[in-house]
């Protein structure tokens, strides 16, 4: 099946904090992540303005520009660190040859889980999840919750953060 760009897309609402729409603050934030992280990734568009383009494109609350600039700027500091998890618990699945989208999503929820810890691994892995099935192909939702299943319980039975493969 063939993958699909993360474009402007609308949700149905469900609950929580909403903006415009009805899509959750921090889901909306997160969808703004992911396109600026695809572009990025796919063009080698700088960051920067990648982001002040997103941000003319999709108008967010302060907070939720504020959440956008600390996964996308964290994804891309921690690249290296993410991308060897990704690799340890996926690899028959090269970083390098996964759909971009899959990576992207991959990348983000560890970012909120592991390395920023700002987000509960079930809430980081559901939204991944849920950013599968919006954007990636039909098999993505099942590839990414794989993945950050086997980190999260890894981290939950071991001491917390996982060093490199």
């Amino acid at each position: 099946m063939a993958r699909r760009p993360p474009p402007a897309r609308k949700n149905k609402p469900e609950g929580g904090a909403q903006e415009g729409g009805g899509i959750p603050l921090l889901r909306r934030a997160r969808m703004v992540a992911l396109q600026a992280l695809y572009e990025i990734d796919a063009a080698g568009h700088p960051p920067g303005e990648v982001l002040s383009t997103r941000f003319q494109a999709e108008p967010l609350s302060a907070e939720a520009r504020a959440f956008v600039q600390e996964v996308v700027t964290g994804v891309l500091a921690h690249r290296e660190e993410i991308d060897r998890l990704i690799q340890r618990y996926a690899p028959a699945w090269p970083v390098a040859q996964m759909a971009i989208i899959d990576r992207n999503i991959l990348r983000m929820a560890i970012f909120e889980f592991v390395i920023a810890r700002r987000t509960s691994p079930a809430v980081a892995i559901n939204e991944a999840v849920e950013l599968g099935k919006l954007f990636g192909s039909e098999s993505t939702p099942r590839f990414v919750n794989g993945v950050l299943g086997s980190i999260a319980d890894e981290m939950e039975s071991g001491d917390g953060r996982q060093s490199g493969p």
